[in-house]
């Protein structure tokens, strides 16, 4: 008959404790290899990660680019917008007015420009067609020893490379048709975005904060104010830098008689919020219309102007506004804006300085956290 006592336990076996000593875990470490496997898995890890995030707003990319390119004008605009806060008017009301005032203000713009490019555009238009049948006799010269050629033929060309290329009509209208509506569509996604965040800004800011580890939140906290504040420095260092280069070259243009001087002198505003590239472009396009308007004289004057002016900027006014900004070396800057504009194309390259200029204030903190964190447990 079994037992109705059990027999006791056998006590537990002794738990035996493997410790590595600190010196031996700093040793081990401390070794290159070791060290590069670590940096090279973190790395691996954090390019896995941005491509899944890059392939998903890809995907997303009709509400991910409003949303992220209202970030923009909020950083600008959130100051004026906090001070009516401040001031005792409702939230929602104070960034609706800053919204309305800034539409009216471009608004304005579109209506003072849009007279000027319709009186003239037929006399540009006739310098164009000039300039064309000057080109077409110097191709029918057969220039440089070259055999004759005619527009025509090249005309052809280019026709005849678009229709093998698998260009369709129908595809064509259809696509055209579909970038029209996800441009309305992401207008007024951008427009509500940026209203939203004039009003909720600070609230959406702590939300955020919230989702990271309580022990992470401060330095979470701290790098988001930095990137905010670089990105609000950098856009409104870069629109007075646009602004200033436009009224020099705009008057260098109305002085020297070429048409259109208000339009080419917003260009040159616009362009300039590219830098390098958007400068250059904006000056092409002035210093061509010149050309085929005012003579040949005139242009290459426009063009010493517009040189003149982008080395003022590049050597005395944009190291003054932006240098504190953005921290970086002008390598940088024209990698980053290739980069970007590569993966992107024109929205990469506009994002591409805030972007890697928040990222790199971000880093600076980060370490300085880091060595201040090293110094208090020497301590």
């Amino acid at each position: 008959m079994p037992s109705l006592f059990k027999p006791p336990a056998p006590p537990p076996a002794p738990v035996v404790h493997v410790t590595v000593p600190p010196s031996q875990a700093q040793d081990v470490l401390r070794r290159p290899v070791i060290r590069i496997g670590l940096y090279a898995w973190a790395l691996l890890g954090i390019f896995g990660i941005l491509g899944v995030a890059a392939r998903a707003a890809g995907v997303l990319s009709i509400v991910v680019i409003p949303l992220v390119i209202a970030l923009f004008p909020a950083a600008v605009l959130s100051p004026l917008s906090e001070r009516l806060k401040r001031a005792g008017w409702p939230p929602a009301v104070a960034a609706g007015t800053v919204l309305l005032g800034v539409v009216g203000v471009l608004v304005g713009l579109g209506f003072a420009v849009a007279p000027q490019i319709q009186e003239q555009f037929a006399d540009i238009r006739q310098e164009v067609q000039r300039g064309i049948a000057a080109v077409e006799t110097f191709l029918a010269q057969g220039p440089f020893g070259l055999p004759p050629t005619r527009m025509e033929d090249l005309i052809e060309r280019v026709r005849t490379a678009i229709a093998e290329s698998g260009a369709n009509l129908g595809q064509g209208v259809l696509g055209a048709v579909t970038a029209v509506t996800e441009t309305i569509a992401g207008l007024i996604l951008g427009l509500i975005a940026l209203f939203l965040y004039l009003k909720d800004g600070p609230r959406m800011a702590r939300w955020l904060r919230s989702l990271f580890p309580v022990r992470m939140q401060h330095d979470a906290a701290e790098v988001g104010v930095r990137a905010w504040q670089t990105v609000g420095a950098y856009v409104r260092g870069q629109v007075f830098i646009a602004f200033v280069d436009a009224v020099l070259i705009g008057l260098g243009i109305f002085i020297l008689g070429v048409p259109l001087a208000l339009p080419l002198a917003i260009l040159v505003f616009l362009g300039g919020l590219f830098p390098i590239v958007g400068a250059v472009i904006a000056g092409a396009v002035a210093v061509l219309v010149a050309l085929a308007t005012v003579g040949v004289a005139q242009a290459l004057i426009l063009l010493a102007v517009i040189i003149a002016v982008q080395q003022i900027e590049g050597n005395l006014l944009a190291p003054v506004v932006l240098g504190k900004a953005t921290e970086l070396h002008p390598l940088a800057t024209l990698a980053a804006l290739t980069a970007g504009a590569i993966l992107l194309g024109v929205l990469g390259a506009f994002l591409a300085i805030p972007v890697v200029a928040s990222i790199t204030r971000a880093a600076s903190y980060l370490r300085q956290r880091h060595r201040e964190t090293e110094a208090a447990a020497v301590t």
